[in-house]
């Protein structure tokens, strides 16, 4: 009677593995023709010690040049598929072979497996270029990358620890004038932060345009439209909260990015800079919210940007409507922009965890 040991697989977009459970195996004959594979093998399995066989008949041809390596637990064996892609399961027949079971050590889905690829991809390429890189030479777009990020953390820097002061100081009355202090330097940043969607589409940095110019352009629109235009806003209190919430975010993103730009990581800032948004981004848009809704009944009231009508109609549409059909926009965005910076988050953290192990 035949015995069959023990078989775990997984796959790769070029490569099979796999794991024959099969201790101290000796006399180890292992060979692939077309799309069938033959094992046989001396050891310890779950018949105890015996000769060991069995034979797989992949879903498509294989490369005849296989290679295994045996351990005292267990016998590795990599199989190169004849052409690149990935099979929707191992064997020709639709039942696979009960003495056949997943490697979920190894295991990875498709997009799992183009991301490993993507990966190793990149390290070789940062190898590669770190080879011609002279020692201490930044190149130019490194050092334009670093130069804005630390005029960016400069300024929301600024901005955060100027109104943490002055709350600690002067208490409540600060969430009154805080337009007045800090308006010019968030101003500044936010034009400036134009150059992020710039980098986005002109490939300078490799990141999505969109979710890039919801953010810029939907606090821009806050800051010019809703705060700038609108006189009645610049002592509301929701001016305070806005402007914190951003700052708040922005002091731990571009310091992250100033150690990215030298392939340099501190796992504090990156933790925060993956972390610290899921509380305050939301509570930073439900503020912006809180702005527009403010500020539709002073647009009504003054007809500030009101869109004429024909002569004929003899009337125009209050900017009021738009700012409707805006927070319907602002949350839609939410959306847009969560759902990315999550994948971004948990990507991050995956890909560390599968490193450390």
């Amino acid at each position: 009677m035949t015995l069959t040991p023990l078989v775990y697989w997984a796959q790769r977009h070029e490569e099979i593995y796999l794991r024959v459970e099969l201790t101290d195996a000796q006399n180890i004959d292992v060979h692939a023709q077309d799309n069938v594979l033959q094992f046989r093998a001396q050891g310890h399995g779950a018949k105890g010690q015996n000769e060991y066989e069995f034979s797989l008949e992949f879903l498509s041809p294989v490369k005849p040049e296989v290679s295994y390596k045996s351990t005292q637990r267990q016998v590795n064996i990599t199989v190169r598929k004849q052409q690149r892609g990935w099979w929707e399961r191992l064997t020709v027949q639709e039942r696979k072979p009960v003495f056949l079971a997943p490697d979920f050590d190894r295991w990875l889905d498709e997009s799992d497996a183009e991301m490993e690829i993507r990966e190793k991809e990149e390290k070789r390429n940062r190898l590669r270029a770190s080879k011609h890189k002279e020692e201490g030479f930044v190149s130019l777009k490194t050092g334009f990358l670093f130069v804005y990020n630390l005029v960016q953390f400069l300024g929301f820097s600024w901005i955060f620890v100027n109104m943490t002061v002055r709350l600690f100081i002067f208490g409540q009355d600060s969430l009154y004038d805080t337009f007045h202090t800090i308006s010019d330097v968030m101003f500044f940043c936010q034009i400036l932060a134009a150059v992020e969607v710039l980098n986005a589409a002109f490939g300078v940095v490799r990141t999505g345009v969109v979710p890039t110019l919801i953010q810029v352009v939907g606090r821009n629109f806050i800051l010019f439209i809703i705060f700038g235009s609108l006189e009645e806003m610049h002592h509301r209190p929701v001016v305070f909260f806005v402007f914190y919430l951003w700052s708040a975010i922005e002091i731990f993103r571009y310091p992250f990015y100033m150690l990215g730009c030298f392939n340099t990581e501190w796992k504090t800032l990156t933790w925060l800079r993956y972390t610290v948004w899921i509380p305050l981004y939301p509570l930073g848009v439900l503020a912006e919210a809180v702005a527009v809704i403010q500020s539709i009944p002073i647009f009504y009231e003054t007809k500030l940007f009101s869109i004429p009508l024909p002569k004929a109609i003899g009337t125009s549409i209050s900017f009021s409507y738009v700012l409707h059909v805006y927070l319907v926009l602002m949350f839609l965005g939410l959306f847009i922009n969560f759902r990315h910076l999550y994948k971004q988050r948990k990507k991050r953290f995956r890909t560390k965890k599968r490193k450390a192990n």
